[in-house]
């Protein structure tokens, strides 16, 4: 994993036969991912595709997908 931004943590893996760090947003459903040769290449491109995503949101009039925390919240009514 890399750094969050925005709220927004990513994935990393390597394509060896390209030569590219290859970057997928995780925990929302819609799909956001990213490229680069070099480490700084994949930050900014990390950085411009979460930008471009929530300007297309934006744009849409779509509330974008946050991130999954992983806790569930409930609700419980107490009785009198």
């Amino acid at each position: 994993m890399i750094e969050d931004y925005k709220g927004y943590p990513a994935k990393v893996t390597v394509d060896q036969d390209e030569g590219l760090l290859c970057g997928e947003v995780v925990g929302i459903v819609d799909v956001v991912t990213f490229q680069g040769k070099t480490v700084e290449e994949l930050a900014q491109a990390f950085r411009d595709s979460v930008d471009d995503y929530l300007d297309y949101c934006r744009e849409l009039g779509k509330k974008p997908d946050k991130p999954f925390s992983g806790q569930t919240e409930s609700k419980h009514e107490r009785k009198a």
